[in-house]
């Protein structure tokens, strides 16, 4: 369990936003880091290692797609995108390239502190299961290394977000059984979810692509048509 404050870093170039949001955060107890464009929040996440980053989209010079794009190739913190973009192609665009969640402007400060929680909360059970189990997954090429969250392929070293790795280690742990997408939703992501069956599919996707020698035909994850996915079990 921690004993600290879970940190949180808040990103947005409107001062009163950052300061609003930074007052309901640390009214939960939440310890709170701002920045205000992509570089300062870059800068802090390197400098800070928050557990959870609040990240605008329309961001001056780089916006907050690039910055995500950025950060996930350094860190696998969970990101919740809070912008005024609200079309399911922003909302996809965020999660293919590595965001947990997603909330649009203008927001409801108690949902938003909803969904901080409920992603702190997946986050942390999904560490503290971890801890206790010792025993590496193998298929093949493929390797997790459950208690340092760590999965190689063909002994290459795989930077993977939280809930891709959450997601594989899922599957993994139940070769050839089929769950359906609101099922992997249910079990990964939890009944506090407040992301669609689409999201599944991103993931899916993005794995795949990095685990599979050629993603249209997986040797690893298979789709079961009109079902769902599975753990190759062959």
């Amino acid at each position: 369990m921690r004993e600290h404050a879970y940190k949180i870093l808040v990103v947005d170039d409107e001062e009163d936003i950052v300061d609003l949001i930074a007052d309901y955060l640390m009214g939960e107890g939440y310890s709170v880091v701002k920045a205000y464009d992509g570089a300062e929040a870059l800068d802090q996440m390197r400098r800070e290692s928050p557990d959870l980053i609040l990240l605008d989209v329309m961001l001056p010079g780089v916006d907050g797609f690039e910055v995500c794009r950025q950060m996930r190739a350094e860190s696998s913190v969970p990101i919740l995108m809070v912008t005024a973009k609200d079309s399911d192609v922003d909302k996809i665009v965020g999660l293919e390239i590595g965001a947990d969640d997603y909330i649009p402007k203008p927001f409801n400060p108690r949902e938003l502190i909803a969904r901080v929680k409920a992603i702190l909360r997946r986050a942390y059970r999904q560490d503290y299961q971890a801890e206790s189990q010792t025993t590496p997954l193998k298929y093949n090429d493929l390797a997790i290394d459950i208690t340092r969250r760590k999965v190689t392929i063909r002994d290459r070293a795989l930077d993977l977000t939280m809930k891709e790795f959450d997601l594989l280690l899922f599957l993994m742990q139940s070769p050839g059984r089929v769950y359906s997408r609101d099922g992997l939703l249910d079990y990964v992501w939890g009944q506090d979810r407040f992301v669609g069956a689409r999201t599944v599919d991103v993931h899916i996707r993005r794995l795949r692509e990095q685990i599979e020698k050629d993603p249209s035909q997986p040797e690893y994850i298979k789709t079961v048509w009109g079902v769902g996915y599975k753990f190759t079990d062959e």
